[in-house]
């Protein structure tokens, strides 16, 4: 189980991605044209996950291998950056199994 603060942190950096989220769930057109609205597409969105995901998975790692050298005392910090890290990858997971079971879906559907 974590901390209080942990869990405050990772519930606080979650919500950065819900303006994106309802962005997704209800995409905005500017006219009839089709134009999508700016930075609403999902192929910006995610990209934009990815990038966040791949940073945390980084700055886990800066801070294991300075942990493990000696360097950092606190390995709360170094548990707490790995547990991001690993929520951040398992968010992003899901968000590309459920595109992928909705694309599947819409394929199925008669014409």
């Amino acid at each position: 189980m974590l901390p209080v603060s942990a869990a405050s942190s990772l519930a606080a950096r979650s919500l950065q991605f819900q303006p994106e989220v309802e962005r997704v769930r209800s995409p905005g057109l500017e006219k009839a044209g089709g134009t999508p609205a700016a930075g609403g597409d999902f192929g910006s969105v995610f990209e934009r996950m990815v990038n966040d995901v791949e940073t945390r998975q980084a700055d886990a790692s800066e801070v294991t291998r300075s942990v493990l050298l000696g360097d950092n005392p606190n390995l709360h910090q170094s548990v707490l950056a790995m547990q991001e890290a690993s929520l951040s990858f398992s968010l992003m997971v899901e968000v590309r199994n459920k595109v992928v079971e909705s694309y599947q879906e819409l394929m199925r559907m008669p014409v």
